[in-house]
């Protein structure tokens, strides 16, 4: 009977080699597999892990075990010599296990990168300043974006076999290409910076810009981003935010409302002038008044149809939904208080006068000829 095992050659390698480096890798990355799934569940259960900290640290970590599995078992077969293969085949395969290595560990420590977020996060929930609601996110990334350049440097050492001064110095070589492509994206990061020091806005602050009106939920080192009062997430380039001018709706100290009311043509000078004084013992120490702005009432215009009573007041502090009860409230007392004294409100009208009546008679000269 034929040993299969040992008789089959396939690249120098009998049939039992390659099968145990394939059994081994794949042994390897189903024990990854199913170390991951289990942290991952260990991870989400309350009643294992009472501590956030902890759940957060497995979590992180369960993240990179596939890959980190793969690495070591292709690193296994490796050292053991399973294989029998040429010279450069095996250095192709060394470079690979490196490739992983290096994948594996960076993929790691950017995982690791959560519990630092978790535990900076929980820091500014202590912290009244906002400031720090946005450079926390900030840091999280530049130490992300950091291990990714450190592992792309690592894998192209790998490759290429040059030392990372050489290769950073051929990246010099092409700056000048690279600064050109990334023009935006300096720009912005400066803008980010512009942002941090100036300040015009902070996290969860509602501002106007560009037409847009929303609350800023993430400021990055590219952009920043807006959820508009529609529920739409609109997403602007940081140097386009510090070349625009920026209302910031939340820093008001308070809300003014300019009303005008107009009364028909045919209202006395008197009842104009009852008309003001009901409005202004409405508005009379009205609720959210500031004593250095107190309301203001006048008869301004003549309109087509109207005439216009302007009124103006100032609601402290600027609660928006508190100042549209404030203000309903005033429009109801209005309404009730001008129909008892019988004010009528005006309202786009024509009138429209028949020629030759009593006061427009028409002067006709008949000529005989």
């Amino acid at each position: 009977m034929r040993n299969y095992l040992t008789e089959v050659v396939f690249a120098g390698n009998e049939l039992w080699r390659i099968l145990t480096f394939l059994g081994v890798v794949l042994l390897f990355l189903v024990i990854g597999r199913l170390a991951s799934y289990m942290a991952m569940r260990v991870s989400k259960k309350p009643g294992v892990l009472r501590r956030e900290l902890l759940q957060v640290s497995i979590a992180a970590l369960a993240k990179p075990m596939q890959l980190v599995f793969l690495a070591a078992g292709v690193c296994f077969v490796l050292r053991w010599n399973i294989l029998v293969l040429p010279d450069f085949l095996q250095a192709i395969l060394v470079t690979i296990a490196g490739v992983l290595k290096a994948c594996s560990v960076g993929f790691a420590i950017y995982s690791s990168v959560d519990i630092a977020d978790y535990y900076f996060n929980r820091m500014v929930l202590k912290t009244e300043s906002k400031l720090d609601d946005i450079l926390v996110p900030l840091v999280g990334r530049s130490i992300r974006v950091i291990v990714a350049v450190m592992v792309m440097l690592n894998i192209a050492t790998l490759v290429s076999g040059k030392s990372i001064m050489t290769i950073i110095a051929g990246l010099g070589v092409g700056g000048i290409a690279v600064a050109l492509a990334a023009q935006d994206t300096v720009r912005n990061f400066f803008g980010s910076l512009v942002i941090l020091g100036d300040k015009p806005f902070e996290f969860g602050d509602r501002i106007e810009i560009g037409g847009n009106d929303g609350v800023v939920e993430e400021v990055g080192f590219r952009s920043t981003r807006i959820r508009r009062l529609d529920g739409h997430l609109l997403t602007i380039p940081n140097s386009e935010i510090v070349n625009t001018t920026v209302r910031n709706i939340s820093k008001r100290p308070f809300i003014k409302r300019v009303l005008n009311i107009g009364v028909t043509y045919d209202t006395s000078p008197e009842k104009v002038e009852q008309a003001i004084e009901i409005i202004k013992g409405i508005l009379k120490d009205h609720k959210g008044m500031n004593e250095k702005f107190p309301p203001r009432v006048y008869f301004n215009e003549f309109k087509d149809y109207s005439l216009d009573i302007i009124v103006i007041y100032w609601y402290h502090p600027a609660d928006y939904w508190d100042y549209m009860k404030f203000s309903e409230w005033v429009n109801m007392e209005i309404l009730k208080q001008f129909n008892k004294a019988e004010i009528e409100f005006a309202f786009p009208t024509q009138t429209m006068y028949l020629a030759n009546d009593d006061n427009r008679q028409l002067g006709v000269e008949i000529i005989n000829s």
